[in-house]
């Protein structure tokens, strides 16, 4: 029992990060409607203005400072991460408190996440560097080698991969016990993400609309990532 616990905990450490106490409850964090910016909501989290004003309703679910770094450097980059709790809650892998709970114990972080539904939630200011990408490099970009994290804009989406994808992440069994509805990517997710895509391009020009700009995590650490994976349909969105 306690080799099991162990293995569970580790795992989900492994899956969060593929990509506080401050915890607040997402239904109880305010919408950014568009064209409007807000600390409000953030408590004592200290983040320094300007935040990220988008185009496109937001929910302000900002992580503490700690989760990230002062940005000096261009936005070049966007990219994509699954994530979820299901090493621990495969019945209930998404309540957005408990990734964000993680993500604040292990200090890893992402600008945006996107949940089952739709929603997008803003966890770091594009004007501060994510936690998100780690070691990696990118075959056009050689001096990116383990710094994407500066140039880039990371984006979680509530999903879980195929079962070869998460072997390193969820025991076999566990997998087995989710369900099905809870696999691959929502018709909902795609539709915030073009909308979150096209915002954050307009807004970062040094961004290019392409398949060299917009990448999967696992393109950029394909010996130890595997998300996106192979369930997200990178068509819905364009390419």
């Amino acid at each position: 029992m306690k080799q099991r616990t162990w293995i569970i905990l580790l795992a989900t450490l492994f899956l969060i990060a593929g990509c506080s106490n401050e915890t607040t409850k997402a239904e109880d964090i305010p919408t950014l409607r568009i064209g409007q910016a807000s600390n409000k909501g953030t408590g004592n989290l200290n983040f320094a203005s300007p935040m990220t004003i988008t185009s496109i309703p937001t929910i302000n679910y900002l992580l503490p400072q700690k989760n990230s770094e002062d940005r000096i450097t261009p936005i070049t980059h966007i990219v994509f991460h699954f994530t979820s709790n299901a090493a621990q809650k495969p019945e209930d892998p998404y309540n957005p408190n408990d990734i964000r709970e993680t993500f604040v114990d292990y200090g890893i972080s992402a600008h945006y996440m996107i949940g089952r539904e739709g929603e997008i939630y803003l966890l770091v200011p594009e004007n501060r560097i994510a936690h998100h990408a780690g070691e990696g490099d990118l075959k056009d970009f050689p001096h990116y080698k383990d710094q994407l994290n500066k140039y880039s804009i990371g984006i979680e989406m509530l999903a879980i991969g195929t079962k070869e994808e998460m072997n390193s992440m969820v025991p076999a069994n566990i997998y087995d016990s989710i369900p099905g509805l809870h696999i691959g990517f929502t018709e909902a997710q795609y539709q915030s993400l073009r909308r979150l895509v096209n915002d954050i391009v307009n807004r970062n020009p040094a961004i290019k609309k392409d398949r060299a700009h917009i990448i999967g995590h696992d393109e950029y650490a394909p010996s130890r990532k595997t998300d996106p994976g192979s369930l997200f349909s990178w068509s819905e969105i364009g390419f």
